[in-house]
């Protein structure tokens, strides 16, 4: 029997030695059944809800080609912690002909896939309440909810309480008196970075980082913490099912905890009032076309290589910086790059797609294409085929137990439950 071993851990604070741990109990769980080890996956610091995991997928993956018998992992919370992704592991496992294994369980039935990938479920809720109402009460207690806002250090030997930074203090305080004298966002990053003020974490200031969203209270400029009010809850975050990753969503005001913290306070209330009327007069502003008529939305449009541009100078991305025109977004926002060369987004599309038209019916290209799509092709033939023999299968059982029915009836043992279970076999 061929065995493949999947291990995973969730956290960056637990350590690289689980995944050679729960290979070495997999590998000998292996050993007393008599198993040979073909391969192992893993994922490092990803969380069991996402399913979007590099490890994972390449697993999913070889066992639609074949060539293993069993899948092994520790336990089945390490494969997934979600109902869903669990069925469909298993059902996908059950077509190939694949068993599934854990060492805590032996081998996993379709009844303790449900039952387990409901116990793994109910743990990662169970969990997030525990850890909401722990952060709640550090939060009550005008401690960080999470993250270390820019103007603030740690209070030595009291984790979670912090201090104000006298000298990222002086740099909240600029950014709040420029903006309210008329500087963009855009405009007081480039300053910044021009004179080597370091930002967050050290990294090179954005606009957005001063900007951010007014409804969820991110960015420099929204931070209510700035004149001595702790604004927790503002958003919830779910995890997307289909991706498992997650999604901000603001909270109505009434869920908000507000703590006062007027010994973290840096700006005066004017200060602040006159920011957040000069970011009103913007909304509105921003919220209307040319003509002056409202926007009834406003969406960033996407395009061809939307996402895919590359500054051929610092890397960062290349996206639409004027009228259709592609430029350097660090540059743009940052002012930390010189590339200042912009392309219209028409004659790049079409200087691409010409690119590729050519270059990809080299011969070689295209007899690996050729090759690609026939193993593709007959994987897919397999497939329908054991799927057909599966059927035909069922069909003939099917067959028996009708007939099973009728020589019942035949020799007189007939009862009304009968006519119910014949149409039911029938259709």
């Amino acid at each position: 029997m061929r065995v493949a071993i999947y291990a995973r851990y969730s956290s960056d604070l637990q350590s690289d030695a689980l995944i050679e741990d729960q290979v070495e109990v997999c590998r000998r769980y292996a050993e007393l059944k008599g198993w040979r080890i073909t391969e192992v996956f893993s994922d490092r610091a990803i969380s069991g809800a996402n399913s979007d995991r590099p490890g994972y997928l390449a697993m999913q993956q070889a066992v639609r080609s074949g060539a293993r018998d069993v899948i092994l992992a520790k336990s089945l919370d390490g494969l997934s912690r979600r109902v869903a992704d669990v069925s469909a592991l298993h059902n996908d496992l059950s077509f190939n002909g694949i068993s599934l294994h854990t060492v805590a369980t032996g081998e996993v039935t379709a009844l303790l896939a449900g039952i387990l990938g409901s116990v793994g479920q109910q743990y990662l809720l169970d969990l997030k309440e525990k850890t909401k109402r722990g952060l709640l009460g550090r939060v009550l207690d005008g401690k960080s909810g999470g993250g270390l806002a820019f103007g603030y250090r740690i209070k030595e030997h009291d984790r979670g309480a912090r201090v104000i930074d006298p000298v990222e203090a002086r740099i909240v305080e600029r950014i709040f008196r420029e903006f309210a004298a008329g500087h963009s966002p855009r405009a007081i990053a480039r300053a910044l970075n021009k004179e080597g003020t370091p930002g967050l974490a050290g990294r090179p200031w954005r606009d957005t980082t001063i900007r951010g969203q007014r409804n969820r209270g991110t960015g420099i400029l929204n931070n209510e913490l700035y004149v001595g009010r702790l604004v927790w809850n503002r958003c919830s975050y779910v995890k997307d099912p289909r991706t498992g990753r997650r999604k901000a969503r603001p909270n109505p005001a009434d869920k908000w905890e507000v703590v006062a913290v007027l010994e973290l306070r840096i700006l005066d209330d004017a200060l602040w009032e006159e920011v957040k009327a000069r970011q009103l007069w913007l909304l509105r502003k921003m919220a209307r076309d040319v003509a002056g008529n409202p926007l009834n939305r406003v969406h960033r449009r996407k395009f061809l290589f939307s996402g895919l541009l590359r500054c051929g100078q610092c890397g960062g991305g290349y996206t639409i910086t004027g009228t259709d025109r592609y430029g350097c977004a660090s540059r743009r926002s940052k002012g930390t790059c010189s590339n200042g060369r912009t392309i219209g987004r028409s004659e790049l599309e079409e200087r691409v797609l010409k690119s590729l038209q050519s270059r990809l019916m080299a011969p070689e290209l295209v007899a690996a294409f050729v090759e690609e799509y026939t193993a593709d092709v007959n994987r897919h033939a397999r497939e329908e085929e054991a799927h057909r023999a599966a059927r035909k299968h069922e069909a003939t059982s099917i067959d028996r137990r009708i007939a099973g029915i009728l020589k019942a009836i035949e020799d007189g043992l007939y009862t009304p439950s009968m006519k119910d279970r014949l149409a039911e076999l029938e259709a």
